[in-house]
């Protein structure tokens, strides 16, 4: 019986290549991850009336999925330490596929809630991963690189795939919607197979305990960063209607996050050509030009021109963030790549939950001016942060 490829063997057959097979397979993987997480919000309206419940209720769908993400990150990635990587990201996938094809096909409202927790549990365990296996399948000097690629998928979902996927449940129906995820998740798995090389887990020996992974040096100035800068887009994000409402522009909302998309989709390349140079430099970057288009919406957020300029500087400095954050904790974290990630997916989850709540009781007691100073207190402290953890987290790069 063959022994798996080891990481070093990958690395080496290629010095200055990336293994584009393999990464494009695990943004496929985020692709499907998010698209699985987001697509009921698209869809709310006939979810809700084939399963003969409110809007509110289908909208639980989302919250379940966010809800298993959140608890499973980092007690499964604690639990499979020593798993074998590619199994365990099978495994993750699978879940998807068993997820998506019960949404497909179930009458009953708490089964299809049921499924939804299942998602978020594999998401919670893929997103762990990826970071960490993209990176491993690269040289070292195009880490940063290889993890972008593999993120790739997050943008391509949040600006073309949700938007692709509501049109065509009007067309098709919400079910069918969630039975073509599952078959383009059984071309995943076959993809993955092919291309994807497997990994050791890590010996009982040399496993991290969590407690030694949080006080690590740069990880919890990295959660912080991610809290902060997370938090301050989905307060944004998530009350984007009543505070385009505002400027008389709620109709155009769609347009407003296309162009927001597209920059996300720009910023991608951008961070993925320059991150293994300029990590700590393109976060303080991103973090300004976030602060300065909550400037220009606190200032002038009823001018239509203005608004669309300032939602494709907000796309400028998210796109890229995610990949940002995840490679500056697997860099810090080292051989507890995995378990950093989890923190990180929990932090993540956590400051969307966090900002449904806070962006509504700004919105219920200050209304939506509210909204670009708190941005602008979050956005600074991130700043900071980022800027004081220049030896570790967001180090500076030592010139040749």
């Amino acid at each position: 019986m063959t022994s798996a490829l080891p990481a070093d063997r990958f690395a080496s057959s290629a010095d200055d290549r990336l293994p584009w097979s393999g990464l494009l397979a695990l943004a496929l993987a985020a692709f499907i991850t998010i698209l699985t997480e987001a697509l009921p919000a698209g869809l709310l309206p006939q979810i809700s009336r084939g399963l003969g419940v409110s809007e509110a209720a289908a909208g639980q769908l989302v919250t379940l999925y966010a809800v298993g993400s959140l608890l499973a990150a980092i007690p499964l990635t604690l639990l499979t330490q020593g798993v074998r990587r590619r199994p365990l990201l099978l495994t993750a996938i699978g879940g998807f596929l068993i997820a998506n094809s019960v949404t497909a096909v179930s009458e009953s409202y708490g089964v299809t809630l049921v499924a939804r927790f299942l998602a978020g549990v594999s998401a919670g365990l893929l997103w762990a991963l990826v970071a960490g296996y993209a990176a491993r399948m690269a040289p070292e000097h195009l880490k940063g690189r290889a993890i972008a690629v593999a993120m790739v998928g997050t943008p391509l979902a949040l600006s073309f795939g949700v938007p692709a996927g509501t049109f065509l449940g009007a067309i098709i129906g919400w079910r069918a919607c969630f039975g073509m995820m599952s078959g383009l998740t059984v071309i995943l798995i076959v993809w993955v197979l092919a291309a994807v090389p497997d990994f050791a887990g890590q010996s009982a020996g040399t496993r991290t305990p969590l407690k030694s992974v949080f006080t690590r040096p740069g990880i919890r100035p990295v959660l912080f960063v991610t809290l902060g800068f997370v938090l301050a887009h989905n307060i944004l994000y998530t009350y984007i209607a009543p505070f385009l409402a505002e400027a008389g522009m709620v109709d155009r909302t769609d347009l407003v996050l296309l162009v927001f998309g597209i920059a996300s989709l720009f910023s991608i390349w951008i961070v993925g050509v320059l991150i293994d140079r300029l990590l700590r430099e393109l976060t303080l970057i991103s973090t300004a030009l976030f602060g300065a288009s909550a400037v220009a919406l606190w200032i002038w957020g009823d001018v239509p021109a203005v608004v669309y300029g300032a939602a494709a500087v907000w796309g400028l400095a998210f796109g890229g963030c995610a990949t940002l954050f995840q490679t500056a904790s697997a860099k810090t974290a080292g051989p507890a790549a995995d378990l950093a990630q989890a923190m990180l997916v929990t932090v993540w989850n956590s400051a969307i939950a966090a900002a449904g709540v806070f962006g509504g009781l700004l919105l219920a007691r200050f209304d939506v001016g509210a909204f670009p100073p708190s941005l602008l207190v979050l956005l600074l402290a991130t700043f900071v942060i980022t800027l004081v953890s220049h030896r570790h987290g967001f180090p500076r790069h030592h010139w040749a």
